[in-house]
């Protein structure tokens, strides 16, 4: 079990490689880090390329002990890095040897809570490509579009520009990718960039708007077949919905995602290639046709909530039945369902609890992941959270019923009751041993632990006390 966290899985293996290449800029020699700590993430590959094309000696890591160079440019995906002593070690170790360090990735949609964990040089908000090549010739953020950076002590920004085109050079691939492992791919690709949905824990549409932007179906392809050079053995395409994949105007575009999936499989062979992440009003006849055709054959559903109650708090658009019919369709069309879930939410009832338990025993979902509401900065529920008391809150909240002796909050608590319940609903029955029992109570722990640092990072920059 794991939860989801700023719309890509954390994963806490610290690997040391390199690709190393040699260039002189206007004459002057400039060597450049690109590192995401933990996992190559897409992001971080994609401006690798960038700087790689504009003829810059370019290395990508995912070990902080590795970062080397006159410039380094740091992709944080998780609220948590923000507080990985790790990390804000290695930015003051950069800064201190005269390394100018710039910080982006999925954090950097908060850059004022940025600049006062890591101090970075300028957080590139939002979409890195209209910065990074002003950010190398220059090395003055307040000439770069999408940048933060600290002035005479003060904060100042930069123009917000978002991409009408998404386009842009092959990914730098790093050796040894084939070893990475998220949710069971190598690496995910970009197809398009935003979600007309307005989900209140998700921070998507704030980062690349609700209007979906898709790219070309073959500069996808020539990357995905530069993934393969590389060892690549398995592909998916990245988090949000897949299907949304050239749709217009909230109306899916089927012909061009059934291209895309056709592709990819022709290319990587259709048991690599996995779509994992739809919406249940985003699915057709012919994309679930699709799905089993050209892909591993899951989807994963964002179910959420069994209480249509806490949907339309969570703001997710959808009702329950759309929830259970999506599955019911999968089923009938051959396509292994599967779905998220998240406990622990502000106004999370006993009642609305049991409600998602009962939609568990109901639908018999295949996989299940289990996460405690994060409030990411500056969504809705970051929002919500800041507007309740602490005791109201089942992320501080203790427990009281049936796991009391475990020492669990509420939030804990139902993570872990949801975990054990998921495996017992599921078509083929699991054994709980003490194993697994052991597994997921530590990582209902691990998650409580780690939604009240974020809780705690929201309250210090709002002036709430801890």
């Amino acid at each position: 079990m794991t939860r989801r966290n700023d719309y890509i899985f954390p994963i806490h293996c610290i690997i040391k490689t390199g690709i190393h290449g040699t260039g002189y800029i206007d004459g002057i020699y400039m060597k450049v880090t690109v590192c995401s700590p933990g996992i190559y993430t897409y992001g971080a590959m994609l401006i690798g390329g960038i700087i790689r094309d504009l003829g810059y000696d370019v290395t990508i890591e995912r070990d902080l002990h590795a970062i080397d160079g006159d410039l380094l440019f740091l992709s944080l995906y998780s609220t948590q890095h923000l507080l990985n002593p790790l990390i804000k070690e290695a930015v003051r170790t950069c800064r201190a040897k005269g390394t100018r360090c710039y910080i982006g990735g999925p954090v950097s949609a908060y850059p004022d809570i940025v600049f006062g964990e890591l101090n970075p040089d300028a957080v590139v908000i939002g979409e890195g490509e209209p910065a990074i090549p002003v950010l190398l010739k220059t090395e003055d953020p307040s000439q770069a579009p999408n940048c933060m950076y600290r002035s005479d002590g003060s904060l100042l920004s930069t123009e917000r520009v978002r991409m009408t085109e998404i386009e842009h050079p092959v990914p730098l691939i790093p050796d040894d990718i084939r070893n990475q492992s998220i949710r069971g791919a190598n690496v995910y690709i970009e197809t398009h960039r935003g979600c007309f949905g307005r989900c209140g824990f998700c921070q998507v549409p704030l980062f690349f708007g609700r209007k979906i932007r898709s790219r070309d179906i073959e500069p996808i392809l020539n990357e995905v077949r530069a993934f393969k050079e590389k060892g690549v053995e398995k592909v998916a395409i990245s988090g949000g919905t897949g299907s949304l994949y050239k749709s217009h105007d909230n109306t899916l575009d089927t012909g061009a995602f059934l291209e895309l999936l056709e592709g990819l499989s022709g290319i990587m062979g259709p048991k690599n290639v996995s779509c994992p992440d739809i919406r249940v009003d985003c699915i057709t006849d012919e994309v679930l046709e699709a799905i089993r055709n050209h892909t591993v054959g899951w989807i994963f559903f964002g179910i959420e909530s069994g209480s249509q109650k806490m949907l339309d708090s969570i703001r997710k658009g959808i009702i329950i039945e759309q929830a259970e019919e999506a599955i019911g369709r999968c089923r009938q069309s051959g396509v292994h369902a599967a779905g998220s879930l998240i406990c622990g939410y502000p106004g999370e009832t006993e009642e609305d609890f049991l409600m998602t338990k009962d939609f568990l025993s109901r639908n018999a979902l295949e996989d299940v992941f289990i996460s405690i509401a994060e409030p990411i900065p500056h969504t809705p529920l970051g929002t919500m959270v800041l507007e309740i008391n602490r005791d109201e809150n089942p992320v501080y909240a203790p427990h009281k019923g049936e796991y009391a002796s475990l020492h669990l909050t509420e939030a804990e608590a139902r993570a872990f009751d949801l975990m054990l319940h998921a495996d017992m609903s599921k078509p083929v029955l699991r054994l709980i041993t003490d194993d697994i029992f052991s597994s997921y109570l530590s990582e209902a722990k691990q998650q409580g632990t780690d939604i009240r640092a974020a809780t705690d990072l929201l309250f210090r920059y709002h002036g709430r006390d801890v």
